[in-house]
């Protein structure tokens, strides 16, 4: 075994020559994916003057020295851009969109699409809480309906799905937000242009189930845009003791 099994990190062999070369390579792996925070994940040139130590996602079709590096980190140190392939779980702050991503093995992700920021109203002595909760995803659209990959929590409490589009929408005059069965229960008819938002207040809906979030199409079907939801609801911890 000639490097570590998670960053690739090399090792110093017994009688090697050139020890610091390797030493030295192993450091500006280091230097790059460690606190990893990358300047955009959507050029898909390389930048004409980097600064040394710049780091970028290499989106899908990329050009030039990116070619073929799809989701790549890619570092330009030492004069010449490396490439670090990222393994499920990798976690990176994009700095030009103000957002944590994640690697979910396939493509970079908003992390929010998997979390919820959330904040304790109340803990009991023995553990039992009240939480508030809003858990966000960016939905691309395409075809008759759109699910969301985050859920309603089971035994959670719903106040509101809220939405705005981020990207116009094609394809469709207008589109509803609700859940399968009830396809408008948080808006019906909304907005396709960019900027377009809606709150969604209902009475608060409990729910015994993790459940998608549906966007359905009105005169049409989705043909591009992006629409991101947010779902604000309320969780109940049980005692622990």
């Amino acid at each position: 075994m000639d490097a570590t099994p998670n960053l690739a990190l090399p090792f110093i062999l017994a009688a090697q020559a050139q020890k610091h070369v390797t030493h030295n390579e192993s450091l500006l792996r280091l230097d790059a994916l460690v606190q990893l925070t990358v300047l955009d994940r959507t050029g898909t040139a390389p930048p004409s003057a980097p600064a040394d130590g710049q780091r970028h996602i290499v989106p899908v079709g990329a050009t030039g020295a990116w070619i073929a590096r799809d989701h790549a980190v890619a570092a330009w140190q030492d004069g010449a851009w490396m490439f670090y392939p990222p393994q499920t779980g990798w976690r990176a702050w994009v700095d030009g969109e103000a957002i944590a991503v994640v690697f979910d093995g396939a493509a970079w992700q908003p992390l929010l699409a998997s979390a919820a920021a959330s904040t304790t109203l109340a803990r009991a002595p023995h553990g039992g809480t009240t939480v508030t909760a809003i858990a966000e995803e960016e939905l691309a659209l395409a075809g008759a309906t759109v699910d969301s990959t985050i859920t309603i929590p089971d035994r959670a409490l719903v106040l509101a799905v809220s939405t705005r589009t981020t990207e116009a929408i094609t394809g469709a005059a207008s589109y509803d937000c609700g859940i399968p069965g009830d396809t408008a229960k948080y808006g019906g008819l909304l907005g396709t242009a960019a900027g377009s938002t809606n709150s969604g207040v209902t009475g608060p809906t409990a729910f015994y189930a993790p459940t998608t979030i549906r966007l359905t199409a009105n005169g049409g079907t989705f043909t591009g845009g992006k629409v991101r939801i947010a779902i604000h609801h309320m969780l109940f911890g049980v005692p622990t003791n």
